[in-house]
């Protein structure tokens, strides 16, 4: 079968002995028992175990016509308005085990590889362009239920208009082309669960200004001269009780640094075209298809929210007062609009040339703009609404101690005992005070972009003549 369990997928990662660096050390041993890695693993290895659930098979599973066989379903090609529903209930069975938290949980790096095999004949006749390449290892990928990181954005050095003309360039680029392949060189950022995925896809963002850094491939995480460098630890204490959400999905981020990385020509994608970089991106299916996946993610992170919203407001009893109501009113809000922006986007989906189904991309762009805006409001209505509450938050072994009874007598809330209603706010507090709250709350705020820069893309490409023609029969 071409999709693996969650045992599988630990085993998998543990064998590649990837070099990954955090704390300021290479990780030796397993890097399942790292607790950099220890949770989000297993949180991951529980979503592919939901994969070979008999009952959840019929949403998990596809049978894929093209490849003969059963894949999961993240990998399907989607034909129908059917196989996009069924693509957002698999995506959604996912996030709501992990509460929509996970942003790289599996299925969003495999709809990025479905949407570039989906969109290969725009590399036909390209220079430097390997279109077989590509649909063979998407087949690949799918056959043996593989799972990714990527990365795609250069560092930070130096992000004004005239950074085209520094020679000291810090980003990864091309060094040498030889019979073997090519050699990389340089950095890139920001590789989501970098070093315990089987692969990490590398592709160019549009605007490349040289033809060194314009390319696509992926290979696997343990190539040698690959080396993955973690940020700080957003873990709390790591202890399920006091950090209830980082301990389970701390997704960590990490540089990329290709040290003369050798790409096989067969991994190769394509290579020193800038041309393609920016209209693979932009003709291709990547955008459409990786929307319809962030925003189901997003509708799970917000029915999240308005759950923890309206548990602070029954655990202190606030429900009477009008701002209460009014702030938990926004989240709902924002919820029905995002669900109703989605189903239009399945709704107004349409076949391309090739019978590929491609959702509607102007509700996904609203969608994720206004998301983006919504998100750190809700983190705020949250902190509003728990107030010092969240603040004054014995840890679990202050409960343990002989001060227990005090704190369940002295700390209860409306119906519920003292250690009862610390548990419901340490849980708001991770989600938006915590710092991998605060991580977050950054991360959905430009997610996809700079929002400033999505409302232009909105504003640019929405087809607007016809609502121009309507008033000017008026007028």
């Amino acid at each position: 079968m071409a999709f693996i369990s969650g045992d599988e997928y630990v085993n998998r990662i543990n064998q590649l002995k990837s070099e990954v660096w955090a704390g300021g050390r290479k990780v030796d041993g397993n890097i399942s028992e790292h607790p950099f890695f220890h949770g989000v693993m297993k949180s991951q290895a529980e979503l592919y175990d939901l994969q070979t659930d008999p009952q959840l098979k019929g949403v998990m599973v596809h049978k894929d016509k093209n490849l003969q066989q059963e894949i999961g379903t993240s990998y399907l090609i989607p034909r129908s308005q059917n196989d996009l529903k069924k693509r957002r209930e698999m995506i959604q069975v996912w996030a709501r085990h992990t509460a929509g938290l996970m942003g790289r949980s599996p299925d969003y790096m495999n709809t990025v590889l479905a949407a570039f095999a989906s969109s290969v004949h725009l590399l036909k006749g390209q220079k430097n362009c390997f279109p077989e390449n590509l649909f063979n290892f998407y087949k690949f990928a799918a056959e043996n239920d593989l799972t990714f990181t990527h990365t795609f954005i250069n560092p930070q050095k130096n992000r004004s208009s005239l950074a085209c003309f520094d020679e000291n360039s810090t980003n990864a680029h091309i060094v040498e082309r030889i019979s073997e392949g090519i050699i990389v060189k340089g950095a890139k950022l920001l590789a989501t669960q970098g070093g315990i995925t089987d692969e990490i896809i590398v592709f160019s963002a549009p605007g490349a200004m040289d033809a060194s850094q314009a390319f696509a491939f992926s290979i696997p995480s343990n190539t040698k001269g690959l080396k993955f460098v973690c940020r700080r630890s957003f873990l709390g204490n790591g202890s399920a009780n006091d950090s209830p959400l980082s301990s389970r999905f701390e997704e960590q981020d990490s540089v990329v640094i290709f040290d003369n990385v050798l790409v096989p020509w067969e991994r190769v994608f394509f290579y020193d075209n800038i041309k393609v970089t920016d209209e693979f991106y932009i003709k291709s299916n990547f955008v459409p298809f990786t929307l319809h996946q962030i925003v189901t993610r997003q509708v799970v992170k917000t029915e999240f929210i308005l759950g923890i919203a309206q548990t602070i407001v029954e655990t202190i009893n606030i429900s009477e007062y009008q701002h209460v109501q009014s702030k938990v009113a926004e989240i709902i809000k924002g919820l029905e609009c995002e669900k109703a922006l989605l189903i239009q986007s399945e709704v107004q989906a349409k076949p391309d040339q090739h019978g590929v189904m491609v959702p509607d991309r102007f509700p996904l762009y609203v969608a994720v703009n206004l998301f983006q805006e919504n998100y750190p409001r809700f983190a705020e209505i949250i902190q509003q609404l728990g107030a010092s509450g969240m603040v004054n938050l014995p840890d679990e072994a202050q409960f343990q101690s002989v001060l227990g009874k005090d704190l369940e007598y002295y700390l209860q809330g409306f119906e519920v005992n003292g250690h009862e209603r610390v548990k419901i706010f340490r849980l708001a507090h991770d989600l938006c005070m915590s710092s991998f709250g605060s991580r977050q709350t950054l991360y959905e705020r430009f997610f996809f972009g700079d929002p400033i820069r999505l409302s232009q893309i909105i504003y640019q490409t929405y087809p607007l003549d016809k609502h121009v023609n309507m008033v000017k029969k008026f007028i």
